[in-house]
């Protein structure tokens, strides 16, 4: 049976169950504080468990993309190693949101894999909870009963907290489990060992595939359990195992899910599938991981170097460092696999089709950059064995490579056994334990449990039509953190305030209490349905009712930019055409960012034809028009553009100025005129094939226009107030240039005439030639002068120091032979002394240089060059 049909088939079987099948949402989150990726089905029905939202659908089904690379749920460094852990997936889930409980769930669950699937009832063992003194809770016999009316009940087993009780965090929702396991493995294996005692037990024939969790419980952050309002169901089966199963397999990647990928990977490669382990492994890491990263950018998240992007780019890196060292692969071709998985997944999951050449061109220029990271790598690995004594490599120095440059460590300590040499791996150790525990440190947020003061599970936005508003707190918690100190998060029965969403920030405001005090709110997130003001503290009463206001001048200036962001987008697919869509936004006060696809860099005349469009429409003083809580096909009917990666509901909103439609919740002017003026202020890249724009708007235009002027007078000032300022400027650099010219030729001469004289200076010790001076000369001609010295003087060690500008500058010039003999290297001598002069350097082994900004540190550092052949 093929994976789409098997993947049909389970959606198929709930619609007959009576549940709405759902399209799966974005595998990125843009507005979930509380997590990166969807790590679990669960995940986009959150608020539904929470009681923070209710579902309008009582029954769902799905298919969900799942991203498990970090935090509790980290899968990364088994995938490829063993045939069944995976960092994208896709969990097919149904669910029940206070409707149907465990006898359905139960029912189901064995009918659609018997019945349907017609998996052999005598591969499947099920698990029950066995109960929990700590948590004050019993056996799951309710469970129990209702399975042994489908399995003989000696394949029934118990299961601990830790197998059969989900939690979603340390906090939360949770219940007990039962877990359905299958075993795959051959007659006469089963003959040898019964099933039941490999079950949990990281067998890769005996694998959990379905979760079957009855969610009925909250975990409090004391670590006490409560009941929640209403009981659901919550299940998660892995696709790719049932595939492995249904398609009588040994392996997820010996299914139809992964063979087309394999298959290409081989093609490209030369390297052969099931031949040896180091190449298996390889082929599966890269054939799982381009998954992950094509959906992640197909889903809006590029890769960083930071948050959800430095993830990305992590395991698209681990790809790249596998092909590299196992298949021999020095050039990019990982990035060739997104056809093959476009055609593979792109019927299901159309983003993969739409953002095809998107993700092929990303995924090439991360590879690209990789490579050379990797040949710098290597470079500067050789060097730290040439300057090792012994077998035994530091383990620091192995950590600055990994740390700095980004260099594997693992290829690091593949590279030294070749050579007979070890890594020194309890240094290295130690050096990352340090680096985790002051990260850790500065992450830890302790969150208290929600105070609920009145059970009001939907919090009405107001903001739209008020900036002010009498609220009363609903809930609040104490936050503490290490970076921030104490604070409190505080949500009402309604609020004026936006959450940060859809790249605009949340707004900021106070709270007017009885007083007449006042209690500042530095910040508004959305979290599970909620809108959470962050407050400095906590009103005396917080039972009193309150009068909360929105700072109206940040709250202008950002509609003042939000806005303008819907005329950039607007005027960017009328200039350049409409292949360009929006990648992401950040819109604040102060100014505006704004990410899209596009494939060359915009020249200035077609930046001046996007400002001057967009510009016109604010002339042209158009007025908003807004469609609230209208149907997304309505919405689609009058033009407005969905963004790949968002999460729409059935209902949506639509801003609309003249021809300019798009779907957004974020806060607008009320006409395009309140805008002002709109300035771009750079245009650059961010990765193979996205730019991006920054701009202001309103009176950052007005500061920028005015500094400006003031900066031109002041320069017309400066030439006299000549009748044409840019000719003078133009006179000015070209005689900047003769002159410059004359002093390089004086330099030069002076240098010679300096050579004579330092040759003499030059003493003898130990066998080699040293000579440490601080010279008057610039960097250039210092360097001349060491390597026309080094051509006249043997076994030459010179170091020279020099300042100019307020700057210390050392250079460092070893004789090729001394470099190979005494093993000294110019790279380390000036990486060392450079400290003195409070900076640093490097260079090749003969020749380096450094720079700092401590002058006075270089006498100093001239003294101890001596040391180094002492």
């Amino acid at each position: 049976m093929k994976s789409q049909q098997i993947r049909q088939q389970f959606l198929d079987f709930f619609a007959s169950k009576k549940h709405q099948i759902v399209a799966s949402s974005p595998m990125v989150l843009k507005n979930d504080p509380t997590l990166m990726f969807t790590n679990a089905g669960m995940v986009p029905f959150k608020e539904y468990f929470l009681g923070q939202k209710t579902a309008t659908e009582k029954r769902v089904a799905d298919t969900q993309k799942c991203l498990r690379v970090s935090g509790k749920h980290n899968d990364l460094e088994e995938v490829g190693k063993d045939t069944y852990h995976h960092t994208m997936f896709e969990m097919l889930g149904n669910w029940s949101f206070g409707d149907y409980f465990k006898k359905e769930a139960i029912s189901w669950a064995w009918e659609l894999l018997t019945e349907v699937y017609k998996i052999d009832k005598d591969c499947l063992y099920v698990s029950v909870f066995e109960g929990s003194d700590d948590d004050g809770l019993g056996y799951d016999q309710e469970a129990y009963d209702l399975w042994k009316q489908f399995i003989d009940e000696d394949r029934i087993i118990n299961g601990n907290k830790k197998d059969n009780f989900w939690e979603m965090g340390a906090q939360g929702p949770c219940g007990p489990c039962s877990e359905i396991h299958v075993d795959i493995r051959s007659a006469e294996e089963k003959a040898k060992i019964p099933g039941k005692s490999l079950v949990n037990n990281d067998h890769p024939q005996v694998v959990e595939i379905w979760n079957l969790v009855f969610m009925e419980f909250n975990r409090k952050a004391d670590g006490s359990l409560e009941k929640l309002p209403a009981k659901h169901v919550d299940t998660g089966m892995g696709f790719e195992r049932l595939c492995m199963v249904l398609q009588n397999v040994q392996s997820n990647y010996d299914t139809d899910v992964f063979t087309p990928l394999i298959r290409e990977v081989e093609a490209i490669t030369s390297n052969e599938y099931g031949v040896n382990e180091q190449t298996d492994i390889a082929i599966r890491v890269i054939a799982d991981h381009v998954r992950a990263v094509a959906f992640a950018i197909a889903d809006g998240q590029l890769p960083s170097n930071t948050g959800a992007g430095y993830v990305i780019r992590r395991i698209l890196r681990r790809a790249i460092r596998y092909g590299f060292t196992f298949l021999n692969t020095k050039e990019p071709f990982i990035y060739k696999l997104v056809t093959t998985l476009s055609k593979q997944m792109g019927d299901y999951f159309p983003e993969l089709k739409i953002q095809k050449q998107l993700v092929t061109n990303v995924i090439k220029e991360e590879e690209n950059s990789f490579l050379r990271t990797l040949d710098q790598g290597l470079l500067l690995l050789d060097g730290i064995i040439k300057n090792t004594k012994g077998s035994e490599v530091s383990g620091k120095k192995a950590f600055e490579l990994f740390d700095t440059y980004g260099f594997p460590i693992d290829l690091t300590a593949l590279i030294l056994s070749e050579k007979g040499m070890t890594l020194n791996e309890n240094d290295f150790n130690n050096e990352l334990e340090k680096q985790k525990t002051r990260s850790r440190a500065a992450a830890v947020v302790e969150t208290d449990d929600w105070v609920i003061l009145d059970e009001d599970p939907e919090e009405e936005f107001i903001g739209y039509d008020t900036l002010e508003a009498n609220v009363k707190i609903t809930r609040y918690r104490k936050v503490s953190s290490k970076k921030e100190g104490d604070f409190y998060q505080l949500v009402f029965n309604m609020t004026p305030f936006y959450p940060e969403g859809g790249g605009q920030v949340g707004d900021k405001g106070y709270i007017q209490v009885s007083n007449g005090n006042v209690i500042y709110i530095v910040d508004t997130k959305k979290e599970n349905n909620l809108i959470i003001h962050f407050a400095e503290n906590l009103p005396v009463d917080p039972t009193q009712k309150l009068k909360v206001v929105v700072d109206s001048k940040q709250r202008f200036r950002t509609a003042c930019n939000h806005s303008a962001t819907h005329l950039l987008h607007q005027a960017l697919r009328e200039v350049l055409g409409t292949h360009v869509e929006q990648k992401g936004s950040a819109v604040h006060s102060k100014n505006l960012r704004f990410d899209f696809s596009h494939f060359a860099k915009l020249t200035v005349d077609e930046l001046r034809e996007v400002e001057d469009f967009v510009n016109a429409r604010i002339d042209s003083k158009i007025p908003l028009k807004e469609f609230r809580n209208i149907p997304m096909e309505t919405a689609l009917e009058k033009g407005a553009m969905a963004l790949f990666g968002e999460k729409y509901g059935d209902t949506v909103r639509a801003i609309q100025f003249g021809q300019s439609v798009e779907l957004c919740g974020g806060t607008h002017i009320q006409n395009t005129g309140d805008i002002w003026h709109f300035k771009i202020t750079s245009e650059s890249a961010i990765a193979s094939g996205i730019r991006r724009i920054e701009a202001i708007t309103g009176d950052a235009t007005k500061d920028f226009y005015f500094e400006n002027n003031r900066a031109f007078f002041e320069i017309k000032d400066m030439l006299k107030n000549p009748v044409n300022p840019l000719k003078a400027v133009l006179d000015l650099q070209e005689e900047n240039s003769v002159l410059k010219k004359q002093i390089e030729v004086l330099l030069k001469d002076k240098a010679k005439n300096l050579k004579g004289t330092l040759i003499n200076e030059v003493e003898t010790i130990n066998g080699v030639n040293f000579l440490a001076k601080k010279l008057d000369l610039d960097q250039n001609s210092i360097k001349d002068l060491a390597f026309e010295i080094g051509n006249q003087v043997d076994n030459l060690f010179l170091l020279a120091g020099a300042e100019a500008d307020g700057k210390a500058f050392l250079t460092c010039y070893i004789s090729k032979n001394l470099v190979e003999d005494k093993k000294l290297n110019a790279g380390q001598v000036v990486r060392e002394l450079g400290k003195l002069i409070q900076g640093g350097g490097g260079g090749q082994p003969f020749f380096a240089t450094a720079g700092g900004k401590n002058p006075a540190g270089i006498e100093e550092a001239l003294h101890k060059g001596k040391e180094y052949i002492l």
